[in-house]
């Protein structure tokens, strides 16, 4: 069979959508991309051996402008260059976002059958809008079901998350020897993983080195925090001396972030899907600090679903400060009962198989429409 995948704009529908086309090829099903020039997708996507398709699309503009005024013909426009690439297809499978629009609604033209992706607990705007149309929608977290008309077909299968982040639990010993070798770390100390994504988060960032100077007599801790490329220098000024008793490692970047979660005692973070359903999948506690300003709050909704099984503690971005979270880390890394049993629930909470259904799940959609045109 062929399908079409559309996924872009953020690492959180890029990484889901090239791992359910890896568990489409590895059953021997043929997958392209249809994505945008100027984003994450131009480049992962070839990387990861894939077909990739780039297109003219824009986020939905919710105020009165120009932009917002172009908006449809831009939309009406990429709708025809997105038909020719769908022609055929077997399904076309949208990962959520601006970009998954054009190419769904190609496919509706085309007649070929529509499987969609709702990453977050509160579904957006452009899923909401399509699933009216499609064969499917697969749900990362249930409670994104209520959002969406009752004709919807709903499943949930969990959030797919890269093969190299799947191979922590099982790995975890080989891996975390590597990556403190790889990220200057010492054995004997317990580890907490600091991030916001894969653009960082100022706030988060801010607040973990000034944690990082109040707990710098620690000598049984260190620290991991991974500021985006845009903060490392600032943040790198306010960074502890470099003979403190606490260790703190600084990166901008890591393309090996299963070294850092086969390290991590404690994982510190935003509430993207993705990153919610990696710890989840290697079962790491978590103290998650939403992103406030995320669309309709969503961010806050999947630390919310964490939360609640007992895998995450929640701190408000607006409860953030340098001494909250230095005292919420020692809370945390001091009790490590509490610790081990947030990791069990987080390890119960994830969905480590969710690529497999997903691919399952397109599929299906796809005979369905074989078995109807016969």
């Amino acid at each position: 069979m062929r399908f079409v995948v559309a996924a872009g704009g953020t690492a959180g529908h890029v990484y889901p959508g090239l791992a359910r086309a890896r568990a489409l090829a590895d059953e021997g099903h043929e997958v392209s991309f249809v994505g945008t020039k100027d984003h994450l997708e131009a480049r992962l996507v070839p990387a990861s051996g894939f077909g990739f398709h780039a297109v003219r699309a824009r986020p939905f503009v919710r105020k009165v402008s120009l932009a917002a005024a172009r908006a449809p013909f831009v939309a009406l426009r990429t709708v025809g260059e997105c038909r020719p690439l769908v022609r055929g297809a077997d399904a076309v499978v949208g990962m959520g976002g601006y970009v998954s629009v054009p190419v769904v609604l190609a496919a509706r033209r085309e007649r070929v059958p529509i499987v969609l992706h709702e990453q977050n607990a509160v579904p957006g705007l452009a899923n909401r809008l399509l699933s009216r149309l499609a064969g499917a929608v697969a749900l990362s977290f249930g409670d994104a079901a209520r959002f969406f008309p009752k004709a919807a077909s709903l499943t949930v299968t969990g959030n797919p998350v890269r093969d190299a982040i799947l191979r922590v639990p099982e790995d975890r010993q080989i891996l975390a020897k590597e990556g403190r070798e790889e990220l200057e770390l010492e054995d004997g100390r317990r580890t907490v993983v600091v991030f916001g994504g894969s653009q960082g988060a100022l706030h988060v960032d801010r607040a973990a080195i000034g944690a990082s100077r109040l707990m710098a007599t620690r000598r049984d801790l260190q620290m991991v925090i991974i500021t985006g490329p845009a903060h490392l220098e600032a943040i790198a000024r306010a960074a502890p001396a470099a003979d403190a008793p606490l260790r703190v490692r600084l990166f901008d970047y890591l393309e090996r972030m299963d070294l850092a979660y086969a390290c991590a005692d404690l994982v510190v973070a935003r509430a993207g899907a993705t990153t919610v359903a990696e710890i989840s999948v290697c079962g790491l506690p978590a103290l998650l600090v939403p992103y406030p300003y995320a669309t309709a709050r969503h961010q806050e909704a999947n630390a919310r679903a964490l939360q609640r099984s007992g895998g995450a503690s929640i701190m408000l971005d607006e409860q953030l400060s340098a001494e909250s979270l230095a005292g919420r880390i020692e809370g945390l890394m001091d009790h490590q009962e509490r610790l081990a049993a947030m990791a069990e629930r987080s390890r119960a909470f994830g969905r480590p198989d969710a690529a497999d259904r997903l691919a399952d799940l397109a599929i299906g959609v796809a005979d369905r429409k074989a078995r109807g045109a016969r």
